[in-house]
């Protein structure tokens, strides 16, 4: 996998560690950010396909973490823990995610908000703190798979906020109408 650094050249000091997925979300960024931002969002889409999310703790903040359990389609709980350690409103978030706080294994991402029109491209980038790392996190963990559909999950979720939200402004402006008015 190729990856690029901010300069759009290859980033030769962490392209063996890397992994990057991106998607284009039919939705405003500044939805598509709150979406990865309240637990109450994050917990109907967050994981991969057939997996379920419980928060234990949320405290989005610099230095606040998110500790949860990942519950897989076979029964397999994940102990998941993110701390997050840069936000900005609502273009980009970092974070360090592991199993635990202080998970020799943790790994790095960065996610980015772009606005495309009406819709959100979002990159998620993910740095491991070896190849070995990466590679089995790819191999036996699927995590490329597990990243697009993750994404995709959210797509799907925020489709359905956009949706509702369609419908409800239908309903209340139908609702303050009268009968037989123009809207």
């Amino acid at each position: 996998m190729t990856t690029t650094s901010s300069g759009g050249g290859p980033d030769r000091t962490t392209a063996d560690r890397e992994i990057v997925v991106s998607r284009t979300v039919g939705a405003p960024r500044e939805l598509v950010f709150e979406a990865f931002t309240q637990v109450r969002h994050l917990s109907r889409w967050w994981g991969p396909d057939g997996f379920t999310t419980t928060t234990r703790s949320f405290e989005f903040r610099v230095g606040g973490a998110w500790a949860f359990v990942m519950h897989g389609p076979d029964g397999t709980d994940y102990q998941e823990w993110i701390t997050w350690t840069e936000i900005v409103p609502p273009e980009r978030i970092a974070m360090l995610h592991g199993e635990s706080r202080d998970d020799p294994n943790a790994f790095e991402s960065l996610l980015t908000f772009e606005p495309a029109g009406e819709e959100t491209r979002i990159v998620m980038r993910t740095v491991f703190p070896t190849k070995e790392l990466r590679d089995e996190a790819v191999e036996k963990y699927h995590a490329i798979e597990g990243g697009e559909q993750t994404l995709g999950n959210l797509a799907v979720y925020v489709a359905e906020l956009t949706r509702n939200e369609t419908a409800g402004n239908e309903t209340a402006r139908n609702a303050t109408t009268p009968k037989g008015a123009v809207g």
